[in-house]
């Protein structure tokens, strides 16, 4: 009887401590479908994070479509759910094939099929280190500018004065988000150790407008719903009660 009762509470512990592990595992799992802040995705991947992750079969299609072995499938323990298409442009940068072979295959809809202009990719933006950039330092380094495939538009050269000597020049890097691919090749070709420019996805590197904010030098800027003006001028012989308190005479 005993050693019957004892085998029913260790089929009991057994139990529950795999339904804890699975659904750990599966917690962790659901988790990091939800996030994956850092990762960089194909060309023509949707741009939404979540909706790439949702959309992705991880069926390895545009994988195999790769000629240059650039993307691969992300492994359990990363930042990108697991079986999902990723690359590292330290390792390999994008080619930018102009027939853009790794979109083509993709059946549901995780890459953008209608794409035909890979200079229309936007897989992420590239961020400038200055701290640690050679030519920021004053010497003559133009690695990251010789290998930008949209150059002198995606990434310049612009000339500075050096304040530290006054008498001398660099050329800083200057990158265009409005036309950054997100290729990786500035951050492949950099000849520092550590990179000193680094592709990040669009949503971490760039700052974004609130809503409650209106551009109105942009011709198209529309007046957000909500938005509330201030008084309409008043004419210069019209009084507007409260608005020169602090100018006036004391009460």
């Amino acid at each position: 009887m005993q050693a019957n009762r004892r085998r029913v509470l260790q089929g009991l512990a057994q139990g529950a401590a795999g339904a804890f592990v699975g659904g750990a595992l599966w917690g962790g799992f659901l988790r990091q479908s939800r996030a994956a802040p850092t990762v960089l995705r194909p060309p023509g991947a949707l741009a939404d994070e979540a909706d790439f992750a949702r959309a992705c079969i991880k069926c390895g299609a545009c994988v195999s479509a790769c000629p240059y072995d650039t993307l691969r499938l992300a492994d359990l323990g990363e930042d990108a759910p697991a079986g999902t298409p990723t690359f590292t442009p330290r390792q390999v940068a994008c080619a930018m094939c102009v027939d853009i072979p790794c979109v083509r295959p993709c059946p549901s809809g995780a890459l953008d099929r209608a794409m035909q202009d890979i200079g229309a990719a936007r897989m992420g933006v590239a961020v400038l280190d200055p701290s640690t950039c050679l030519s920021m330092q004053g010497l003559r380094c133009e690695a990251c500018h010789r290998a930008c495939p949209v150059i002198d538009k995606a990434l310049r050269l612009e000339y500075r004065h050096q304040p530290r000597t006054g008498v001398h020049a660099f050329f800083e890097p200057v990158v265009d988000p409005d036309h950054c691919t997100g290729c990786g090749q500035c951050e492949h070709a950099c000849v520092m150790d550590v990179a000193a420019i680094k592709v990040l996805p669009r949503a971490v590197a760039l700052g974004r407008v609130g809503a409650h904010y209106r551009i109105g030098w942009e011709d198209d800027a529309p007046v957000t719903e909500g938005f509330r003006q201030g008084p309409a001028p008043a004419a210069a012989d019209e009084a507007v009660p409260g608005l020169d308190y602090l100018n006036g005479d004391p009460p």
